[in-house]
């Protein structure tokens, strides 16, 4: 470790040991003060005629190593000379640069050892990060996705409904008045973006009769009303003083309660601000009426495979944004890596872009340490060979297919438990599994474990299918799905996987019948409809427990049915009788068509869908 940081100060190896030697070996710093001190006596000696040179004053040498010590402000000319001549100029090798004068007024610099130097273990230069790479300034572990935001509506890609020239946005930026907007949509479709985009926009329009906008973001999750009114406040001083409106962007505005949302209200409608906000939510379930009224829903669709491959393309093009602020050289891409990110990121561009930048941080990490894959040596080809002495390798990094699995790790799927992909994909297995297509509610089902829902959850909507679409058809179906959920209960995922796709199957193949679940809903509409007090139970479907009620009626002319067999009488309210006429045929009617199905038709029914669920 001592001899190569005494070689690493461009000190010869001859030298280098005889110093060791002379001090035991043990300390870097003893050794090089003994260098210097040998360096200066030899040369006074070989040299009478020459003027004495100053009294040596020799620089405390902890600082190069960062140990605690007093801090030395000059390094005599001697001192650096000497290694000048030793290391044949050693400011390349030290790492030496500008500082304060020293005490002789010739030189305005002084030794300083670089961190990266005196601390780690030395190795010889790598290409990645000497000075033959320039690396771009740029803000500190600046994510990819945000320095490739576009900054005016021509450079969004995607959304080509909204960024169009004739379109709502274009319209506005073109004449210079943005109105109030909410944009909807998945994460990474670019809400954002297109915000800040459009102000960009009409800022570049330069129109002389409209004012110019004011850009100001807030966060739903770590502000409040108070954040809304300085902003407002500020907004107000802004416009009396220079004409200036303000674009109040808020993010996540679903997350504001009810009372927050208000707070737009007024400054909307006396036009302090232009709101704009974003969500990922359904605005009609978590917006408020009023704020719906006063801005006009945008709705950002997932971003098409080709569109995310056009920005990740634009990423590794970029030389001011791209991936070479992140690893600081050339990248190349193959456009199988792009397809796959593309493929796999379900339309979200950021997701796309942070898996871009992680697999190029392994690429290069990979190719730092020498550590060259197959497939980047088949590629490379001899003129990619490393010159060993020179640790000088090929200048651009190379990602590959792994690499990208790596960094994506799994296919990314948009799912919320509680938003609006939740209740869409329930509807699309229900409608599946009613529409007698096994293949579809199988793949719904499919789609919902792998986001993550609840296997509870689902085993529970299959209980109300089974009565609710399956009904008389098939009575055992209910006892299908209600034993589905206990197993679930039992075993949970993901080997309950199968259970429920068994179940789901089973009620897709079943035949269908909804008469109980139109019997009750009739029989609810008419309790809602009544005119006036619900009526009472006859007295005699009335239980007498007691002779007071006996005294009174209840219980009287009760006709018990297993005695009496074909004797009929009436069990509604007097009022109803009409009503159970046209409920008693229409139960009638449908539980013979449910029998005719059952014995008749469904075996055929479930021959026929099971060969086409097989193949």
């Amino acid at each position: 470790m001592e001899m190569q940081q005494l070689l690493s100060m461009g000190f010869p190896d001859e030298l280098a040991a005889q110093a060791l030697a002379a001090t035991g070996g043990k300390s870097t710093i003893k050794a090089t003060e003994w260098i210097l001190n040998h360096k200066t006596t030899s040369t006074s000696t070989s040299n009478p005629s020459s003027p004495p040179p100053p009294p040596p004053f020799q620089p405390k040498l902890d600082r190069f190593f960062q140990f605690p010590s007093k801090p030395s402000s000059t390094v005599t000319a001697t001192a650096q000379a000497a290694i000048q001549q030793e290391g044949g100029g050693g400011d390349a090798d030290l790492g030496l640069e500008e500082s304060t004068p020293n005490l002789n007024p010739s030189s305005s610099k002084r030794l300083k050892l670089s961190p990266s130097n005196a601390t780690t273990k030395h190795t010889s230069p790598s290409p990645f990060f000497s000075n033959r790479f320039h690396r771009p300034k740029a803000e500190p572990h600046e994510p990819l996705y945000e320095r490739m935001r576009p900054r005016v509506i021509d450079d969004v890609i995607g959304q080509d409904h909204l960024v169009a020239a004739n379109s709502l946005l274009g319209s506005a930026i073109e004449r210079g008045r943005l109105p109030s907007i909410i944009f909807w949509g998945p994460p990474g479709t670019g809400k954002t973006s297109i915000a800040k985009a459009i102000v960009n926009s009409v800022t570049a329009q330069k129109h002389q009769q409209c004012p110019c906008y004011r850009f100001v973001s807030l966060s739903a999750v770590t502000s409040g009303v108070r954040d809304v009114r300085d902003a407002v406040d500020e907004a107000r001083k802004l416009r009396l003083k220079s004409n200036q409106r303000t674009v109040l962007f808020v993010d996540e505005v679903h997350r504001f309660n009810k009372s927050q949302q208000d707070s737009f209200l007024p400054v909307i409608e006396d036009g302090s601000i232009v709101f704009i906000g974003a969500t990922t939510e359904n605005p009609s379930f978590h917006l408020i009426t009023p704020l719906l009224s006063r801005c006009r829903v945008l709705t950002l669709n997932p971003l098409k495979p080709h569109h995310v491959a056009m920005i990740l393309k634009g990423a590794v093009n970029n030389l001011d944004k791209g991936l070479m602020q992140t690893v600081g050289f050339q990248v190349d891409v193959t456009e199988d890596v792009i397809n796959f990110m593309a493929n796999n990121c379900d339309g979200d561009a950021r997701v796309a872009l942070n898996a871009l930048e992680i697999a190029a941080v392994t690429a290069a990490a990979r190719l730092q340490n020498g550590k060259q894959s197959k497939e980047i040596k088949e590629t490379e080809g001899i003129n990619s060979q490393i010159d060993r002495e020179n640790r000088v390798g090929p200048s651009v990094n190379i990602i590959t297919l792994d690499d990208a699995k790596e960094a994506l790790q799994c296919k990314h799927l948009a799912y919320d438990k509680a938003g609006e992909e939740h209740y869409n994909l329930i509807s699309a297995l229900h409608k599946s599994m009613r529409g007698s297509d096994a293949n579809a509610a199988i793949y719904w089902l499919a789609r919902m474990l792998e986001g993550g829902e609840e296997p509870l959850y689902i085993a529970r909507r299959l209980i109300r299918f089974a009565s609710e679409d399956v009904g008389l058809a098939d009575p055992s179906a209910l006892s299908q799905a209600v034993s589905c959920y206990q197993a679930c209960h039992f075993l949970g995922m993901p080997e309950c996987n199968v259970i429920l796709a068994q179940c789901v199957a089973y009620l897709a193949l079943a035949p269908k019948s909804v008469s109980v679940y139109r019997a009750i809903g009739a029989a609810q509409k008419v309790v809602r409809e009544s005119v006036g007090q619900n009526e009472g139970v006859p007295l005699h479907l009335r239980n007498a427990p007691t002779k007071l009620m006996k005294e009174l009626g209840y219980g009287k002319g009760y006709i018990y049915p297993p005695d009496n067999p074909s004797l009929t009488q009436s069990y509604l309210p007097p009022s109803l009788h009409g009503y159970a006429i046209r409920l008693k045929i229409l139960m009638l009617l449908a539980y013979a068509l449910d029998l005719q199905r059952s014995s008749v038709l469904s075996l055929s029914c479930y021959v026929h869908q099971a060969m086409c669920f097989d193949d």
